[in-house]
């Protein structure tokens, strides 16, 4: 769909300020608890936060309205915010001309879903910072992502104008956007009966294979990003189909990935993204949501491949979540800046001159190790520490042992991570989203599960019950952003999902049935509120909430799994788990409804394959029951077991999988829908039974 207007050709290419006199300008946005709306609380932009009171406004003065969407790490939205909304001239342009509001993706996520369509629509592409003018009614007339200052001003001259003397075409537009907006993600009802088979699998991964790069892992094009679920799939595919080529591809994604200046080689964490195909220069900002997902990715690949490797990657990235990333209550932050002072990475980089000077003794083996001066070497003389092999070739080559390498690297990394702190700090999004939190919570229970520190599971308690507490209302539902001990905005489908998806998860370690009760609890509250039965898929926002100009459904999964394949995923397990049919039925008719796209996109579409993975091939129920039932439990942390789910008890449970199955002494059973195998006494014997 083609925009109209003339300048439809142009291409795009924090601080909480409290005390008023301090500021030339201040707006609406002083009172907002969000990091991102705070560092627009002092533009000359009369800025309001996302409300009925701004539509009031618009329709009273008869003005189109500006929705400008961005969060707190993004750079492109920091560059605008110097470049136009900080200069005094196109601010007062804009205030006479619009209404402006300013929105925070991450804490309206429905918003930001709604207007980045409507800009794909009209342009053909999206991104942040998201820039969409729209009717006083919310319909979407025009859009863009970043504007250069001239092309900002003319852009906003030219769409006054038109709406000024051309209206009703413009109103015409709009309706047009607007159906575009409604239509875009509807999914009908699949009538036909539900059919999946490991020829539908093969298939889709056939397809995309095309795409994978096979000498640097992930995509072939840049930019690449990590895309954890892709991998997970991948990793499970691969083992249940004993695809030792794919098994190369995930092994040689993930090596990669550790090794390049993505990762922080020095503090741990994940940068958001690669801008080229090497995964050298990273997209500087740390989100909760991608490390929570490489958290278990590592871990799980670490199980099934045995890389000390995956194993550092883990332990040194839930260390710089606790360090960096862990408020004292125990809620996960959302977001390390990817600028400080200015500059993006300047926080991460280094100089040869001043690793010389902090590194003593140690520089030349650091200089080596990390590449500085050689492939390290980025812009300005600055260098992204990377890597190209894995210690135990590097101690090798220095006839050192592992432990005498481990001892070094570690000495290091404690000099450049002292060295590094003193440092001005890129900016912190201190907000907690519960959707966010709860992929980290999952994250640490599947390294509980690999690794089996305590301080990760108690870390994943602490946070689930802080979020339980704070964020879950009386009737039921979650509230969605938690900050300065408040909980805000009525929760969403990612929050249910991701929520009762992590309960799940901390049941799964720990067979504690509250956990499971709870994610029950929360599953009945969102088919309640988000179900359609009409195409038996979930809305994104629940009935509760004030309409937007469509009620989207998110059906494709992107860097974060889609809230409908979660929720798919969360209504298999707890269907199998309480022998809910009706929910196994759901979860069914809900893949039947997309599988035909997996081909057509399929990295949109891994989290729905995983759940097409547990009907097509065995899904194993693993019971084990008696006073030694979590012991046992961590006896299976070295096995990669792809399609299971482990349940247990102390005591006689009333869950129907459990039933009757508390004998004399601790008891495993394998079992298959319902059908258990004879029970055994070992791991070891239950893993016989598996293959």
């Amino acid at each position: 769909m083609a925009a109209f207007f003339i300048m439809a050709s142009c291409q795009p290419q924090g601080t909480n300020g409290t005390d008023h006199m301090q500021h030339a300008h201040t707006n609406r946005l002083v009172n907002e608890t969000s990091p991102y709306l705070l560092q627009h609380a002092h533009n000359p932009v009369n800025w309001w936060p996302w409300s009925p009171e701004a539509f009031d406004s618009a329709k009273a003065q008869n003005k189109l309205v500006l929705v400008s969407i961005g969060y707190s790490s993004c750079h492109w939205c920091h560059v605008m915010e110097r470049e136009s909304f900080e200069n005094d001239s196109i601010a007062q342009l804009m205030n006479e001309k619009f209404i402006c509001i300013k929105v925070d993706r991450e804490e309206r996520p429905d918003v930001d879903q709604v207007y980045m369509t409507a800009v794909q629509l009209m342009t053909g592409s999206g991104g942040w910072p998201l820039n969409c003018f729209a009717m006083p009614d919310g319909k979407p007339v025009y859009g863009g992502t970043y504007f250069p200052p001239a092309q900002w001003k003319q852009l906003l001259n030219d769409l006054s104008a038109t709406w000024q003397m051309q209206p009703e075409r413009v109103k015409a537009q709009a309706e047009q956007v607007r159906n575009g907006v409604a239509t875009a993600d509807l999914v009908h009802l699949n009538t036909e009966p539900p059919l999946f088979t490991q020829k539908d699998l093969d298939k889709y991964v056939r397809v995309w294979d095309s795409t994978f790069d096979h000498a640097e892992g992930g995509t072939d094009r840049a930019p690449k990003f990590p895309m954890p679920n892709n991998y997970r799939y991948l990793l499970r595919h691969a083992f249940l189909n004993n695809d030792d080529e794919l098994k190369g591809h995930v092994a040689l994604t993930l090596d990669k990935m550790v090794l390049g200046g993505i990762y922080d080689q020095v503090g741990g964490g994940w940068s958001r993204y690669s801008t080229d195909v090497l995964w050298k220069v990273p997209h500087f900002e740390k989100m909760l949501y991608d490390n929570a997902q490489l958290v278990s990715l590592y871990s799980q690949g670490y199980q099934a491949f045995k890389d000390p490797l995956y194993k550092d990657a883990v332990y040194s990235t839930l260390t710089w979540l606790q360090r960096e990333m862990t408020s004292p209550e125990g809620a996960f932050y959302s977001a390390l800046d990817a600028d400080s002072e200015g500059e993006e990475g300047k926080f991460y980089v280094w100089k040869e001159d001043e690793l010389k000077a902090v590194l003593g003794n140690d520089f030349a083996l650091a200089k080596e190790y990390y590449n500085v001066g050689g492939a390290a070497v980025w812009e300005h003389g600055n260098n992204i520490l990377l890597r190209k092999s894995a210690d135990d070739a590097f101690a090798k080559k220095h006839n050192m042992s592992a432990s005498e390498w481990a001892a070094v690297a570690a000495r290091i990394n404690g000099t450049l991570l002292t060295a590094r702190a003193k440092r001005i700090r890129p900016g912190l999004d201190d907000k907690s989203l519960v959707s966010w939190n709860a992929m980290m919570v999952t994250g640490l229970c599947d390294a509980y599960e690999v690794f089996g520190e305590e301080a990760w599971l108690a870390a994943a308690k602490k946070n689930m019950d802080l979020m339980l507490q704070k964020c879950k209302r009386s009737d039921g539902g979650l509230q969605h952003s938690y900050k300065d001990g408040k909980a805000s905005i009525n929760g969403f489908l990612e929050d249910y999902a991701f929520t009762a998806e992590a309960l799940c998860a901390l049941y799964s370690v720990t067979f504690d049935e509250r956990y499971l009760n709870e994610a029950r609890t929360l599953t009945e509250y969102a088919i309640a509120h988000f179900h359609d039965r009409s195409s038996g898929m979930f809305h994104f926002t629940s009935d509760l909430d004030p309409a937007l100009i469509a009620r989207k459904m998110e059906t494709t999964d992107n860097v974060i799994p889609g809230s409908n394949s979660t929720m798919a995923n969360v209504l298999f397990t707890l269907g199998h788990l309480f022998d809910n049919q009706q929910w196994l039925g759901m979860s069914a008719t809900m893949l039947n409804n997309v599988k035909e796209n997996f081909t057509t996109y399929p990295s949109g579409y891994s989290n729905w394959a995983q759940l097409m993975l547990a009907e097509v091939h065995t899904f194993h129920e693993i019971a084990i029951t008696g006073p030694d039932a979590l012991t046992v439990r961590k006896g299976f942390a070295p096995h990669y077991i792809p399609n299971r789910f482990f349940m247990g008890s102390k005591q006689a449970s009333k869950l129907p999988l459990l039933e009757d199955k508390l004998l004399d002494g601790t008891t495993i059973f394998v079992c298959q829908n319902k059908a258990c195998q004879l029970p055994v006494a070992t791991v070891e014997e239950a893993i016989k039974q598996l293959k």
